[in-house]
C-alpha cells in the first residue's frame, strides 16, 4: 500500500527509487507503467512510448532472439523485414553476435538474455524506460557494460528513466535524483539530487559518493540501519 506519494519525472531525467523490501517500490513502478490502476489519486503522464525491463529477462522461450527483440515492433504493426533489421542493429549494439539472433533464449547465457531484454525495451524507441531491478542478477563486469549502453541510449534519445534498485551504488551511478522510500505504508521520505554529469562519475567518485550517501540519517532510517556514533 502507498500513502501520499507524489513526484514528477521530466523528459531525459533518470530517477531511482530506493528503499527496503516491501516499501512499495514495485507497486509504484507498476502504477507508472499502467499495469496497475490507483484506488485513489491520479497519475498523469505525457510519455507516449513507455517500455519496461524486469529483473528476469522474460524472453518468450518459443521465439528466437531476433523475434523477442522485435516483439514490440511487431505489436506496433511494423513490417517483418523492417523490424528484423532493427532488431539486428540493436542486438549488435548491445554486444550480441549475429548468430545469436537465430538462437532461442535457452541457448543464451543469462547475460546475453539481459542484453536481448534491454534491446527489446529500446527497440520501440521509448520516451520512458522503466527498470525493475533490471541489473540485479548480473556480474559486476556485465553491469558496468550495460550501464554504459543505457547511458548512451538515454543521452542520444533524451529518454526518461524510472528505476527500482536495492543497490545504492547503482542509483548513484545512473540517477539524477534518488527518491528514498520507507514502508508501512509505502511513502517517499527523502529526495536527493545528484548534479554531477554522468560522464564525470568514474569508479572513484561513485565509491566515495556512495560511502557518503549511506551515512545520511534519512538513508539509515529508511533501511533500518543503526545510528552512527
Amino acid at each position: 500500500m502507498l500513502d501520499t506519494v507524489s513526484f514528477d519525472l521530466a523528459a531525459g531525467e533518470a530517477v531511482a527509487l530506493v528503499g527496503p523490501s516491501g516499501c512499495g517500490k514495485t507497486t509504484l513502478l507498476n502504477l507508472a507503467a499502467g499495469l496497475l490502476q490507483p484506488w485513489e489519486g491520479q497519475i498523469t503522464s505525457h510519455f507516449v512510448r513507455p517500455a519496461m525491463m524486469f529483473q528476469q529477462p522474460r524472453l518468450l522461450p518459443w521465439q528466437r532472439t531476433r523475434d523477442n527483440i522485435a516483439l514490440g515492433l511487431k505489436a506496433a504493426g511494423q513490417p517483418r523485414a523492417m523490424r528484423h533489421a532493427r532488431a539486428g542493429e540493436l542486438a549488435l549494439r548491445m554486444g550480441l553476435a549475429e548468430d545469436d539472433l537465430d538462437k532461442y533464449p535457452s541457448a543464451l547465457s543469462g547475460g546475453m538474455q539481459s542484453r536481448a531484454a534491454l534491446a527489446r525495451a529500446l527497440a520501440v524507441e521509448p520516451d520512458l524506460l522503466l527498470l525493475d531491478e533490471a541489473f540485479a542478477a548480473l556480474d559486476i563486469g556485465l553491469k558496468s557494460e550495460l550501464y554504459r549502453l543505457l547511458a548512451n541510449e538515454r543521452q542520444s534519445r533524451n529518454c526518461a528513466v524510472l528505476m527500482i534498485t536495492h543497490d545504492l551504488m547503482e542509483a548513484i551511478r545512473l540517477a539524477d535524483r534518488i527518491l528514498v522510500m520507507a514502508g508501512s505504508p509505502g511513502r517517499i521520505v527523502a529526495e536527493h539530487a545528484i548534479n554531477t554529469p554522468l560522464a564525470a562519475r568514474d569508479e572513484s567518485w561513485v565509491f566515495n559518493r556512495t560511502a557518503e550517501f549511506i551515512r545520511w540519517p534519512d538513508i539509515r532510517a529508511a533501511f533500518v540501519l543503526p545510528e552512527l556514533p
